[in-house]
């Protein structure tokens, strides 16, 4: 970095280096890396843009350019993400939250809102007495939270839990929903199994879904930085759907509704996985904003 620059001129002198990296959108890389390191945004960054640029944040904004050169994500380096609308604190310990990943969250809230208008469910699991207890809704390999603290903020009469294989992952989780207010109790296992002997009414789920032979071939950012663990979905991608599928009888019994985000071209295999369980009457497949089908719900319309 140059001597005596304006924040506008380091922003500039940003721009040119990481693009010489091959940093995807360097300008906003650029931008939001000064946001972080000088703590202002909107219009308050704008406005000291012809400011001279402070000394003692020189250091800390070389380390963090630096870094994004190198192909480190954005946000792990800021330690942020927002999803819907929410803020996340994410580390290399989790997967950055995706935008696609809001459209799930969606697809699930107007599904429940279809099959319980009342918002709850009968008491006592299968039987009916006309008490209502809350919707019980597990988030499966739950990484940030994003997905379990979402839907627990827009549908706070649930009881919401998540499960992950990772110890350090649910710490991160456990923070957000802290930070954001929102109830979610947190169980370590793997997939459905923290969740055996008991009732489930929505099981949501985003599993490792990349083919390991595909892994090598991500974005740089992706394969060198993002937890395999989060990516890394066995031979053909669909293993840990298959587990599920293999594990529903740890439940006492199916829940009414199911939806998994998955990675493009797996939609048709899925669906077909949810008819051969045979629990789920409607098999709906929802496609991202690109028109890419990447979530699949099954929806039962029986009341168990």
């Amino acid at each position: 970095m140059s001597p005596k620059q304006t924040i506008r001129e380091a922003f500039v002198e940003a721009s040119s280096f990481l693009t010489t990296c091959g940093v995807t959108e360097p300008q906003r890389s650029a931008q939001l890396l000064l946001e972080h390191v000088l703590q202002m945004e909107g219009a308050a960054y704008y406005m000291a843009l012809p400011e001279p640029f402070p000394e003692e944040r020189r250091a800390p904004w070389e380390r963090v350019v630096t870094r994004r050169g190198a192909g480190e994500p954005l946000q792990y380096i800021t330690g942020e993400q927002e999803f819907y609308g929410i803020p996340f604190e994410v580390t290399p310990a989790v997967l950055i939250p995706r935008p696609e990943t809001e459209l799930l969250v969606e697809a699930v809230l107007m599904q429940a809102k279809r099959l319980w208008p009342a918002g709850g469910a009968p008491s006592g699991g299968a039987s009916d007495d006309g008490v209502q207890r809350p919707l019980e809704c597990a988030d499966i390999g739950t990484g940030s939270g994003a997905i379990a603290v979402t839907l627990a903020l827009h549908a706070p009469r649930w009881h919401v839990c998540a499960s992950d294989i990772s110890a350090d992952a649910l710490q991160v989780a456990a923070r957000n929903a802290a930070a954001n207010g929102a109830e979610v109790a947190f169980l370590e296992g793997n997939l459905l199994e923290p969740f055996a002997g008991g009732w489930l009414d929505i099981l949501v789920s985003n599993p490792p879904y990349i083919p390991a032979a595909d892994i090598p071939g991500l974005q740089q950012e992706v394969r060198d930085h993002e937890p395999r663990t989060a990516l890394d979905g066995g031979t053909d991608g669909l293993a840990p759907y298959r587990i599920m599928m293999e594990q529903l009888p740890l439940l006492q019994a199916p829940p009414r509704l199911i939806g998994f985000e998955l990675g493009q071209g797996q939609a048709q295999d899925v669906a077909e996985l949810l008819r051969g369980a045979g629990h789920w009457d409607e098999i709906i497949i929802v496609p991202d904003l690109a028109g890419i089908e990447r979530h699949v719900l099954g929806v039962s319309s029986v009341p168990r």
